[in-house]
């Protein structure tokens, strides 16, 4: 296999348009010796798949043991780790490595990053034929996974996992309040309108003896904006990003929903000053019966509760809609890639998604559905509970400079922590954040 040439319609990457794509793709610049080291991994010996990512702790020690489980499956080959700072530092580095062709093999992305990547060439697209010869294929994928892995026809990511936005609860209250089914999982119905959902707040509030659902949200850079996106694109609202704008959005849609995420924080049955610090503690000390949380909180809420639950979010607005990213692999721009080293490299990501039971068990849903089809991953509990939740996620808007720790995240959250918690009516929230959204779209795009 050849390098793939860039896609009709896609600019050409010359050093300028790489280093501009670079600066806006990372949001920062970092130093000339911090990228000293990229181009010395390059020399490491045909055997070896660089690979990085940003994964540290318990998730980096799981990466390993998939490491481990993986080499059956890549005979002759050794994957080389080099982790990051998560956020900023890490794209920084990754953009700019790219930019100059001296990044690693392979590296993990957030999914909704992917649009500050692809289309300005800072990522070469998988060669599919190759990875279903090592038994990795387009049907292996939900359509709702698969979809933001597109650009012009072609495929730039491999998902590894989607990290949903759900929801944690502590059995006992939640069944005492008459929120349960038979088999234990949350019964959905009862919270399928926003009054429901409302509704079922009182009744845990009143089986807990305290309160009823904890969001932590006050100064949070992200959370408010998990909860408005998954809630907005339940209402079937549309909410479109043409480059340059402006955004075309529903106003009244955007209003509903934060006049329904006021109410449920607005101290009456629910906590109302929580940060995400604050909200996790709430529910860890059961204060709450609840918690609108992330599933990488997972061993968290498990070392609280070890028989803590979780389900879906609950479908509020009429549409099956969980907001979510995913881990994936990407191929870093190389000028001229080495046929024989990038087919060693999509053997080694097709081992490591297949050795996905492991990275289910910290709660993120693995991508690659032969691993969630087996009775061992059924047997994984609460994750099994939720995991239907992949056939329903909505990523961020597909824009440049949206995703995991952007700026735009940011912006929306701080709108909507000034409904939440400082009264700005829905209706003026709602222009506030179309203003800020216009404001990102008329930046101009690197690609």
């Amino acid at each position: 296999m050849t390098g793939t040439p860039a896609p009709v319609g896609r600019p050409a990457l010359t050093r300028r348009r790489a280093l501009t794509a670079a600066l806006a793709a990372g949001t920062s610049v970092l130093g000339a010796g911090a990228l000293s080291g990229c181009g010395s991994a390059l020399a490491a010996d045909d055997s070896t798949v660089r690979l990085w990512d940003l994964f540290s702790g318990a998730d980096g020690g799981l990466l390993n043991d998939m490491v481990r489980k993986a080499r059956p499956d890549m005979p002759g080959t050794r994957i080389e780790r080099t982790v990051l700072e998560w956020g900023t530092p890490y794209y920084t580095k990754l953009a700019m490595s790219s930019a100059g062709g001296r990044g690693p093999d392979v590296a993990v992305l957030h999914m909704s990053r992917l649009a500050g990547y692809a289309p300005t060439g800072l990522v070469d697209p998988w060669d599919l034929d190759l990875l279903a010869e090592y038994g990795v294929r387009r049907e292996d994928f939900t359509d709702a996974v698969w979809s933001p892995t597109q650009y012009e026809g072609q495929t730039y990511a491999l998902p590894l996992d989607t990290h949903p936005f759900i929801v944690f609860f502590h059995p006992e209250p939640v069944k005492k309040a008459g929120l349960l089914t038979k088999d234990g999982t949350l019964d959905a119905d009862a919270f399928s309108s926003p009054d429901k959902f409302l509704a079922a707040g009182k009744e845990l509030a009143k089986a807990s003896g305290k309160q009823g659902i904890s969001f932590g949200y006050v100064t949070d850079t992200a959370q408010g904006w998990r909860l408005f996106y998954g809630l907005y694109k339940q209402t079937g609202g549309v909410f479109k990003v043409p480059p340059g704008g402006p955004a075309e959005v529903d106003v009244d849609r955007m209003a509903e929903v934060i006049a329904f995420m006021a109410k449920l924080v607005d101290g009456k049955v629910n906590p109302k000053r929580l940060d995400y610090a604050a909200g996790m503690a709430s529910f860890n000390n059961r204060q709450t019966a609840m918690i609108l949380s992330g599933e990488w909180e997972l061993g968290t809420f498990r070392g609280a509760d070890k028989n803590v639950g979780a389900a879906p979010f609950p479908t509020v607005f009429g549409t099956p809609a969980v907001y979510a990213d995913s881990h994936s692999f990407v191929l870093p721009h190389h000028p001229d890639p080495d046929a024989a080293h990038r087919r060693r490299t999509h053997r080694a990501v097709a081992a490591l998604l297949k050795a996905g039971q492991i990275w289910g068990t910290a709660g993120h849903i693995p991508a690659y559905g032969p691993v969630t089809r087996t009775k061992e991953y059924a047997a994984l509990l609460p994750q099994a509970h939720y995991k239907v939740a992949a056939d329903h996620v909505v990523l961020d808007p597909a824009a440049w400079f949206a995703g995991a720790g952007s700026d735009f995240q940011n912006a929306m959250s701080q709108v909507l922590q000034q409904a939440l918690l400082d009264g700005l009516a829905p209706d003026r929230a709602a222009r506030a954040m179309v203003r800020r959204l216009n404001t990102f779209l008329a930046k101009p795009s690197p690609a």
